[in-house]
C-alpha cells in the first residue's frame, strides 16, 4: 500500500507540473505583451519598463516559468525600482485590475464555492443513491419507468435552465425562498442553507441522473450475484440484503466517478453563481476573463486543475483501500 501511495503521489505532481507548464504558455507566451495589460490604458515607455521589469518580462522563457514554480513553492520578490514586494507561497501573481494578491483573492472567494461544491455532490449523491436503488428494486415496474424518464430529463437538461426554471418557480412565483445571497455559514447557518437551497438543487439534479443510472447498474449486477441468493436463501432479512449488499454494490463505482465529476461541478459552477449572483470563484472567473485579467484566470485555472488531480488520486488510493487488487495494477 506504501508502494501504490507513492507512485500515486508521483505521478499527481508530474501531472501538476505539466498542467503548469500548459497553463503558463497558453496565457503568459502567447502573442501579445501581458506588461501591456498591467500598465493600463495610457501608459507610457517609463511605466511600461517598470512593469515589464516587475514581472520579469526581460528574463528567458524558461526563466521567467522557473519564478513562476518558484513562487507557488517558496513565495516570489517583485521589484520595481527601488521598492520590493514580497508574494507569499503559494504565490499567484498580482490581480491586474486590482493589484491585489490573486491567492488572497481565491481565498476570499474560496468559502462560496466550496459551499456550493459541497452542498451540491452531497445532495447529488442522496437523490442518485436513492433514485438508483429504488430503480434497481422496482425493476419492470412502473415506478423504474418514471425514474428512468425522469434521470434521462434530468441529465440532458443544462444547468443554467434548471438554475431558472427554480428562480421563476420558487422565488418568483411562489415566493417561498428569496433570491440568493451568500450568508457566511458562521454568521447564520439557517440562513447559509436556506440561500444556497436552489443553487445547490441547479448542481445536484445534473449530477444526481448520473449517480442513479451508475448506482442502478452496480445494484442490478449485486442482486443477481450468488451469494445474495444465498443470504435470502437462509432467512436474512430483505432489509439487511439491501442495506448491506446491494448499497455496496451501487456505492463501489460511484468512488472514482465523484473524483470525475469533481470537474463537472467546477465547470458548472461558473454558470451557477453567476445566474444566481453568488460572489464565488465562478464569477471571479468570468469578470476576470471579460477584463482580460491574466493572473487571476491563470490562478483560477491551476486551482481547477489541482482540485481535479488530487480529487482523482484520493479516488484511487481509496479505490485500493476497497478494493486491494488494484494495488497490483
Amino acid at each position: 500500500m506504501i508502494w501504490y501511495l507513492l507512485r500515486r503521489t508521483g505521478a499527481a505532481v508530474v501531472v501538476l507540473l505539466g498542467l503548469s507548464a500548459i497553463v503558463y504558455a497558453l496565457f503568459y507566451l502567447t502573442p501579445g505583451d501581458p506588461a501591456v495589460l498591467a500598465c493600463g490604458k495610457g501608459c507610457d515607455g517609463e511605466r511600461l519598463a517598470l512593469t515589464r521589469q516587475k514581472l520579469g518580462l526581460d528574463d528567458s522563457v524558461l526563466l521567467q516559468y522557473w519564478h513562476f514554480l518558484e513562487g507557488l513553492v517558496v513565495g516570489r520578490d517583485y521589484s520595481a525600482g527601488p521598492d520590493v514586494d514580497h508574494c507569499a507561497a503559494p504565490c499567484l501573481g498580482y490581480s491586474f485590475q486590482t493589484d491585489q494578491p490573486v491567492t488572497a483573492m481565491l481565498l476570499d472567494r474560496m468559502p462560496v464555492s466550496t459551499s456550493l461544491a459541497f452542498g451540491a455532490e452531497a445532495l447529488a449523491l442522496l437523490l442518485g443513491v436513492s433514485a438508483g436503488l429504488l430503480s434497481a428494486l422496482r425493476r419492470g415496474r412502473i415506478t423504474e419507468r418514471i425514474l428512468t424518464g425522469v434521470t434521462l430529463l434530468g441529465y440532458s437538461t443544462p444547468v443554467f435552465l434548471i438554475g431558472l426554471v427554480l428562480l421563476l418557480v420558487f422565488c418568483a412565483y411562489l415566493q417561498w425562498l428569496p433570491f440568493p445571497a451568500y450568508v457566511p455559514l458562521t454568521e447564520n447557518p439557517g440562513e447559509w442553507a436556506r440561500n444556497l437551497i436552489l443553487p445547490w438543487l441547479a448542481l445536484a439534479l445534473i449530477q444526481a441522473a448520473v449517480y442513479a443510472r451508475i448506482s442502478r447498474v452496480g445494484a442490478l449486477e449485486t442482486l443477481v450475484e450468488d451469494h445474495i441468493r444465498t443470504f435470502r436463501a437462509y432467512g436474512l432479512r430483505e432489509r439487511q440484503v439491501i442495506r448491506r449488499h446491494a448499497l455496496r454494490g451501487a456505492l463501489a463505482p460511484l468512488v472514482t466517478l465523484t473524483a470525475v465529476e469533481v470537474a463537472q461541478i467546477m465547470t458548472a459552477a461558473v454558470l451557477t453563481e453567476t445566474m444566481f449572483g453568488l460572489p464565488g470563484i465562478g464569477k471571479l472567473t468570468v469578470e476576470s476573463v471579460n477584463s482580460v485579467d491574466l493572473p487571476v484566470v491563470v490562478g483560477v485555472t491551476v486551482l481547477a486543475g489541482a482540485v481535479v488531480v488530487l480529487a482523482n488520486t484520493a479516488a484511487d488510493l481509496l479505490h485500493a483501500v476497497v478494493d486491494p487488487r488494484v494495488r497490483l495494477a
